[in-house]
């Protein structure tokens, strides 16, 4: 339409009367046209004023175009400027985006229009992106001050990463997340590390009494009173200080444990010398403890303190004070103890130790006391060991004493003329003695046994075995000898008494009665009264074995001591070493007697069966 205007204005007047006055603008010109005519413009002017009308028409379309032409530039510099944005970003972040193409079909703003939601989203996924790696890479360089020890400058402030803006891609990303989570790790170890250490450091200085904090804090101060994890300090030279001070707290605690056991060995040698009481004992029972235990094992609280060890030494001290005015009552209570040993084991204590000597000795000071206490000990472990040695035989002893016992029990009960009456416990008393002869005859086999086995004891040891100072051995076969002495005068004494019982039948059956039994008393205390060896048997008792003159004599035969019942045993073979044996009764005395009254013979002459 402005094209048909500006030809209208060149026209001349047949043509613009020609022009359609139908559009807006030719109605306005010829609106003009009219106003001009009726105000009597010449046609010169007219033109002149069409020509003006017409430039000034092309300067505003020209404006216009110019304008047009402006904003057109202005879309497609800002089109090409978003397209290389968005080709950037999407280089940038790595996103996998449609490609955008320009369509010339479509117009500059359609094309704006298409590409800029496309823009917003990039760059608001790059803003995101830009936070993940801030974040990341702050954590990154945070942990890595922590662990190099420096100090954390980029807590103040946000850390510009702008170098980097230009690679934001999800790989490079994920190899910053890789090296946190190392770095984290590595964090982590380290604080588990730092933690352990420290631990190790308050178990130690419980044990030293030493002050933990003090000792923490001189290697870093953040390793005592922290609250997080953040404030506790990882470094190399942290673990490197935690490191020296547990070794040095170690060797610390090693040469404090070696003194305190030396200590408490010797503490626990005065209190079994000075027989400590419980009380006395308890208030060092922990550090008592410290004697058998390793290292690893001594966890008590202050239990290696400077003060405890020095407690500990006073308390040493002052036993040793009162362990010289007690030696001589401890020295004579050992010896009590190795006489009593030897005496249940019937041995001889040592008579270097006796009792007077030593008080002798620690009266006169040429000895020291624990030198004589040391050799009681060594006495008393002496005599302990050969008393186990020796205990095999001396129970066997003990079982042929007991045996011996019940023997003499039995003879007793035979010669009593009552034991088949009716009376309280008469049957308990045939029980024992049948049980007791069942064990009386096995006495010998009992006397074998032990002279082999104590035999074998001396072969073994090369030394004889001493009861009560007297060889057992020796006295086991005067025993012997005596036994069978006994079970000979027995023997003897029922033989004679078979042959008096025939003799008395054939006098019966020559005179044909028996003498009054008043005359036959009469006689047999006349003929046992008359008989200078009689023994009211009518018999001669034979005399007891002699030892040879190579033996030992009965008095170093014979055990000098034996407590309770096994004293009587030996007493009684004394008397029987010193007297002739006598197994008659009443009962033989009065056959005797009879049969002299009869025969007219002396009681101890032969008697023959003619």
């Amino acid at each position: 339409m402005g094209e048909m205007v500006l030809a209208g204005y060149g026209m001349d007047k047949a043509v613009r009367s020609s022009v359609s006055f139908e559009t807006p603008c030719g109605r306005l010109l010829r609106e003009l046209e009219q106003i001009w005519t009726e105000i009597g413009e010449r046609e010169e002017d007219k033109d002149r004023m069409f020509l003006e009308l017409e430039t000034e028409c092309m300067r505003v379309y020209r404006r216009k175009v110019d304008s047009a032409n402006a904003e057109r530039s202005q879309l497609r510099q800002s089109l090409m400027a978003k397209e290389a944005e968005l080709k950037v970003l999407v280089a940038s972040i790595g996103e996998i985006t449609p490609k955008f193409k320009v369509d010339e079909k479509q117009s500059l703003k359609e094309q704006l229009a298409k590409v800029t939601p496309l823009l917003e989203d990039l760059r608001s996924k790059k803003e995101e992106r830009i936070k993940q790696f801030s974040l990341v890479q702050s954590q990154i360089e945070k942990i890595k001050a922590q662990i190099s020890d420096h100090n954390n400058q980029h807590d103040n402030g946000p850390v510009n990463h702008s170098k980097d803006n230009h690679d934001l891609s999800t790989r490079r990303l994920s190899d910053l997340q890789a090296e946190l989570r190392n770095l984290q790790k590595e964090k982590s170890d380290r604080l588990q590390k730092v933690f352990i250490y420290v631990d190790e450091v308050h178990c130690l200085c419980s044990v030293l009494g030493m002050d933990f904090a003090k000792t923490v804090k001189d290697v870093h101060p953040s390793l005592h009173g922290a609250n997080s994890e953040n404030s506790t300090n990882i470094s190399d030279s942290t673990l490197e200080g935690l490191t020296e001070t547990i070794l040095k707290l170690k060797a610390e605690k090693r040469t404090r444990v070696s003194k305190l056991q030396e200590i408490v060995g010797k503490l626990l040698k005065l209190w079994n010398l000075m027989e400590s009481t419980e009380q006395e004992r308890r208030h060092f029972t922990r550090v008592a403890a410290v004697l058998g235990s390793t290292e690893e094992e001594i966890t008590s609280s202050s239990v290696l303190s400077l003060e405890t060890i020095q407690e500990t030494e006073e308390e040493v001290e002052r036993l040793t004070k009162q362990k010289a005015s007690r030696m001589k009552e401890l020295v004579l209570k050992k010896r009590l103890e190795l006489e009593d040993i030897c005496s249940n084991a019937h041995m001889e204590p040592d008579m270097s130790t006796a009792p007077e000597k030593i008080t002798a000795l620690i009266d006169s000071g040429l000895v020291d006391p624990c030198e004589l206490l040391s050799s009681i000990e060594t006495q008393i472990a002496k005599a302990r060991e050969e008393s186990l040695t020796r205990k095999d035989i001396m129970e066997k002893v003990d079982r042929w004493l007991s045996a011996c016992d019940e023997e003499t029990w039995l003879e007793e009960y035979n010669q009593d003329s009552s034991r088949y009456s009716a009376g309280r416990g008469a049957h308990i008393n045939l029980k024992r003695a049948e049980k007791a002869r069942i064990l009386v005859q096995k006495i010998p086999s009992m006397i074998d046994n032990l002279i082999a086995k104590t035999f074998a004891w001396e072969d073994e040891r090369s030394v004889p075995f001493l009861y009560d100072g007297a060889r057992l051995v020796a006295i086991l076969e005067e025993q012997k000898l005596r036994r069978v002495q006994k079970e000979e005068d027995k023997r003897r004494h029922r033989d004679q008494k078979k042959l008096q019982s025939l003799l008395l039948k054939e006098k019966e059956l020559i005179f044909g009665s028996k003498p009054s039994p008043k005359k036959t008393s009469s006689f047999n205390r006349r003929t046992s009264s008359h008989h200078p060896n009689g023994n009211g048997a009518g018999f001669m008792t034979p005399a007891p074995r002699r030892v040879s003159a190579g033996s030992a004599t009965p008095e170093l035969l014979t055990p000098r001591s034996y407590s309770g019942r096994y004293n009587n045993y030996f007493k009684e073979n004394r008397r029987l070493a010193a007297a002739p044996l006598n197994f008659s009764t009443v009962s033989k005395e009065d056959s005797m007697s009879s049969f002299a009254s009869i025969s007219g013979s002396e009681p101890d002459s032969p008697l023959v069966l003619h």
